[in-house]
């Protein structure tokens, strides 16, 4: 059975896992050709390229928002949303896009909700397998956050989850993980770093609410890294897609990718590691 492993030594976030899907072989220009049935095209540019990470190479990518965009971009979660600055391509692919609009996602600004990201999920016309994981890693979000702010799903209405790389973080990591032809997903136990963060209602501390309740029933790794490791983003592809938390299971290895984070760490390379293999 073909098998992914989520080695999150340094936490989780939605560019790492699609930085590490693209380093162990899956193609984003197919992703990025995918991501257009959702008609917001002209409000991003995608890139990617090779970084080293205290002397691992790995791949970074990066959402960039263009003018078009109508979000805010005022967002919380620090490394899932640094994307628009401190680039450390050496080379990256930004391609130019088409201009067609969507009656579903667009002119909300500054926000999207739950129910519209949905509808635009359905409307696309994925094939079976992307749609459902998307959707069930964007319920997983939308039960967190409106058990947090007190309100039911369909009420959801927030920043973090409706901007646009969030969707691209989440659909395309469904893109590549169907791609690469993966049949199971299982993961290490995820390391939430510690400390406090600025979000849209204050100084939080880490793990942000958000990503906690993601969390529920998913064992934590413990880390005295003081900033924040896992993004609510990464957490819900973690807990969604792993059927198991553990070491590394017995299998043969077929290929790796690292995927790098914002942030550089001292002491350890601030990437995910992906390994995927065959088990018998």
């Amino acid at each position: 059975m073909r098998t992914l492993y989520f080695d999150c030594f340094s936490g989780i976030s939605g560019d790492m896992v699609i930085g590490a899907l693209i380093d162990a072989g899956a193609d984003p220009v197919q992703m990025e050709e995918e991501l257009k049935k959702l008609n917001i095209d002209e409000e991003y540019n995608l890139s990617w390229g090779k970084v080293v990470k205290n002397g691992i190479t790995s791949t970074k990518f990066d959402v960039i928002l263009t003018s078009k965009s109508e979000q805010t971009h005022e967002h919380s979660h620090s490394h899932e949303h640094e994307h628009s600055h401190g680039y450390e391509h050496s080379h990256s692919h930004a391609h130019e896009h088409n201009h067609n609009h969507s009656h579903v996602l667009h002119h909300h600004h500054g926000s999207r909700t739950y129910k519209q990201i949905v509808e635009a999920i359905n409307e696309a016309n994925f094939n079976e397998s992307v749609t459902n994981r998307s959707l069930a890693i964007f319920k997983k979000i939308g039960e967190a956050e409106g058990h947090i702010h007190g309100l039911p799903l369909e009420k959801v209405h927030f920043h973090e989850v409706g901007a646009v790389d969030s969707i691209i973080d989440i659909i395309g990591a469904a893109i590549l993980i169907d791609q690469l032809g993966i049949e199971s997903v299982q993961s290490s136990a995820i390391p939430t770093g510690s400390g406090h963060i600025h979000i849209d209602h204050g100084i939080y501390p880490v793990p942000a609410p958000a990503t906690l309740e993601i969390l529920k029933g998913v064992p934590i790794a413990s880390n005295d890294i003081r900033f924040e490791l896992t993004t609510p983003t990464g957490a819900a592809i973690a807990a969604v897609l792993a059927q198991t938390f553990g070491s590394l299971p017995a299998m043969t290895v077929k290929s790796i990718g690292y995927g790098a984070g914002t942030k550089t760490f001292e002491n350890h390379p601030n990437v995910l590691r992906i390994i995927i293999g065959e088990i018998q």
